[in-house]
C-alpha cells in the first residue's frame, strides 16, 4: 500500500489533479468539465456548473427523470398503487432499491413491496399502450382497492405519445378514486432532479389541500425531503412524539396520500433534502402562508440544533423545556460513544458523491468524528445546493429547465385556509434574525482547498482516489465495487447497504460504530486492484472535438 499523505497542516492545492483529469478529455469536453470542478474557498463566492446535461460517453452516476419521480418522491408512500407505464425493466429498476421503510397501522394497506407495471411489449409501442394502461388500472383497483393510483410515464411512452393524463382522468371518473399521471419520461430532464420537480407539481396539484381536517395537535408540522431509508424517519418521529410535536405528513418517508391531503393544516414546513422537495415548500407558502425552514437531522449536533430551532419557532415554554431535556439526555449518550470511537478514526479522509443533500448533511457526522472530507459533490444538484439560495436569481434558465412545468400558484381563495397568523409570526421572527426559506449550500461548510465536483464520473473517481488516497468513499451502488477494488471501503449513502438508521442521536451512534467497523481495520490494506499488474491500454485524442 502507498503511504498515506499527511493533511494535518491543511489540504493540498488540487490544481495538478484537475489538470491531470482534464488532460485526457477532448478540448470541448475538458472546457465543460472544468466548470464543474471548484477548488473550494469558503471565504469567497464561487460559481460551479451544475444541472447541465451529462456528456455522452461519460460514465455518470446519475439516474433518470423517472427514477427521481417514482423511485424517490412517490416510492416511499404506502397507500398509493404506483403503476409504471412502460417496459418491465423500468418498474424493476425503481422497485425497493432504496430500502424505504414504512409502518402501516393494523389493517392498513401497504403497496410499497409490489411492482406494478403495464409491461409494454413491441406491439404496444407500435399501436399504442393506452388500452393496456386502462386494463392495468382496472385490474389494480379490483385486486387492491387503493385510495389512489399514480401512473408514471417512461421513455417509450413519451416517444409514442400515450396520454397518461387523459387516461387517468377517464379512469378516475370510472372508478371514483384519485388517479393522476406523471409525465416523467426518463429523458425529460438532465437527471433525476427533473423527476423530483415533476413529482412535486403533481403531488401539490392532486393531493395537498384536498382534506381540510380539524387540528389534531398544538404544534403541527410537515417534514419534507425525508424518505425513511433504513428507518431514518422513525428516529425523527420518535423524538417529535416525545416533545409533543405533531407530525402531520412526511414527504414522503413512512407516508400516506391521506396525510398529504391535509398537509396544508400544518403550522410549519421543515425541509431536509433541499433539492428534491423545496418546490412543495415554496408552493405551500405561496398558497397557504405556511413558512418553511431548512433542517438537518443527520448528525447529533445538527439534530439538536434543528429541534431547538423548531422550539424557537413555536416559542412555547413547555415545548422548549421538553426539547432541552431530550437534547441533554440524548447528547450525553451520544458523547460517550463518540469519545470512544473518535480516537480510532480521527484524521481519516472521506470523499462523498451522493444525491442532492446527503453529501452535505453527512459532513456533520464526519466532523463529529474528526474525519476530514477532502472532496464532495452531488449527482443531480443545482447551483443553489452548492452555493446557497442567494444565487437563485442569477441561475440561467435553459431549455432543459423550461421543459419542466412551472406551476402558477396563487393565494387560496378560502380565507379559512390562509394562515395570516403564520405570516405575522414569520415577519416577527425574521426581524429577530430567525432564518426562513434559507439554505447556505454545501460549499461554505467545506474546508479550503477541498475539491467540489458536480456529476463526477468513473474516470474522475479513479484519479481522485489516486490523489487523495481516502480511507472511505461514500456514494452509491454503481461505484461501490469499482472503488472497493482500489482497496477503499465504500459506504452507500443512497440506501445504506444493510445499515441505518443514521438520523438523530441513536442514528449518530449507529454511524459512529459503522465508521469504526469500516475504518479501524487492516483488511483493506490487503486489497490490491486486479489491474495493478496487468497491461493498461491507454489512448489519446488526436482530433479536437
Amino acid at each position: 500500500m502507498v503511504k498515506k499523505k499527511d493533511y494535518t497542516n491543511g489540504l493540498p492545492d488540487p490544481t495538478p489533479l484537475i489538470e491531470d483529469i482534464l488532460a485526457k478529455y477532448p478540448r470541448k469536453v475538458a472546457k465543460k468539465r472544468d466548470k464543474a470542478m471548484v477548488i473550494n474557498d469558503p471565504e469567497k463566492d464561487q460559481e460551479i456548473q451544475a444541472n447541465v446535461r451529462t456528456i455522452p460517453g461519460i460514465i455518470t452516476q446519475r439516474g433518470c427523470t423517472y427514477a427521481g419521480c417514482k423511485g424517490v418522491v412517490l416510492g416511499p408512500t404506502r397507500d398509493i398503487v404506483n403503476i409504471v407505464h412502460g417496459p418491465i425493466g423500468c418498474s424493476f429498476y425503481a422497485w425497493l432499491t432504496r430500502r424505504n421503510q414504512t409502518a402501516p397501522a393494523e389493517g392498513e394497506g401497504n403497496f410499497i413491496p409490489y411492482a406494478f407495471s403495464t409491461d409494454m411489449q413491441d406491439e404496444n409501442i407500435v399501436f399504442g399502450g393506452e388500452v393496456k394502461l386502462k386494463e392495468a388500472i382496472r385490474e389494480a383497483f379490483e385486486l387492491f382497492h387503493p385510495r389512489a393510483i399514480g401512473v408514471f410515464s417512461t421513455c417509450p411512452v413519451g416517444l409514442i405519445g400515450d396520454d397518461v393524463h387523459a387516461v387517468s382522468r377517464e379512469m378516475k371518473a370510472e372508478l371514483g378514486i384519485n388517479i393522476f399521471g406523471f409525465s416523467c419520461e426518463g429523458y425529460r430532464g438532465v437527471s433525476q432532479s427533473a423527476g423530483h420537480h415533476i413529482a412535486n407539481n403533481q403531488v401539490f396539484s392532486h393531493l395537498v389541500g384536498k382534506n381540510d381536517k380539524e387540528r389534531i395537535g398544538k404544534f403541527q408540522v410537515n417534514l419534507l425531503g425525508e424518505y425513511n431509508i433504513g428507518g431514518d424517519a422513525f428516529e425523527i418521529e420518535r423524538l417529535f412524539e416525545e416533545a409533543g410535536i405533531t407530525l402531520i405528513s412526511t414527504f414522503s418517508g413512512n407516508s400516506t396520500t391521506e396525510s398529504m391531503e391535509y398537509a396544508h393544516t400544518a403550522d410549519l414546513n421543515m425541509v431536509m433534502c433541499h433539492r428534491s422537495i423545496n418546490y412543495i415548500a415554496e408552493m405551500m407558502e405561496e398558497k397557504y402562508g405556511i413558512p418553511w425552514i431548512k433542517v438537518n437531522f443527520v448528525g447529533a449536533t445538527s439534530a439538536a440544533k434543528s429541534l431547538k430551532k423548531i422550539a424557537e419557532y413555536f416559542d412555547d415554554a413547555e415545548l422548549t423545556a421538553k426539547v432541552d431535556a431530550i437534547v441533554e439526555r440524548e447528547m450525553a449518550k451520544v458523547e460517550a460513544v463518540r469519545l470512544a470511537v473518535k480516537p480510532k478514526v480521527e484524521g481519516k479522509l472521506a470523499m462523498m458523491f451522493v444525491g442532492g443533500s446527503r453529501a452535505h448533511h453527512y459532513q456533520d457526522l464526519f466532523e463529529e468524528l474528526g474525519i476530514r472530507v477532502v472532496s464532495a459533490g452531488y449527482e443531480f444538484a443545482h447551483r443553489d445546493d452548492y452555493e446557497g439560495r442567494k444565487v437563485i436569481p442569477n441561475i440561467k434558465i435553459d431549455a432543459d429547465t423550461r421543459n419542466i412545468e412551472e406551476l402558477t400558484v396563487t393565494k387560496t381563495e378560502n380565507p379559512a385556509l390562509w394562515r395570516e397568523d403564520l405570516v405575522a409570526k414569520k415577519a416577527d421572527l425574521e426581524a429577530k434574525g430567525y432564518a426562513f426559506a434559507d439554505y447556505e449550500g454545501m460549499m461554505p461548510q467545506m474546508k479550503k482547498n477541498s475539491l467540489v465536483i458536480d456529476d463526477v464520473n468513473h474516470w474522475e473517481t479513479e484519479k481522485l482516489i489516486e490523489f487523495y488516497q481516502p480511507d472511505v468513499f461514500c456514494a452509491g451502488i454503481k461505484e461501490k465495487y469499482v472503488v472497493q477494488k482500489f482497496g477503499v471501503p465504500l459506504k452507500q449513502l443512497h440506501n445504506y447497504d444493510a445499515g441505518g438508521p443514521y438520523t438523530c442521536f441513536d442514528g449518530a451512534v449507529n454511524f459512529y460504530k459503522e465508521m469504526q467497523r469500516m475504518l479501524d481495520t487492516k483488511i483493506w490494506k490487503l486489497v490490491d486492484t486486479p489491474w495493478k499488474n496487468e497491461p493498461e491500454i491507454v489512448g489519446s485524442m488526436t482530433i479536437e472535438a
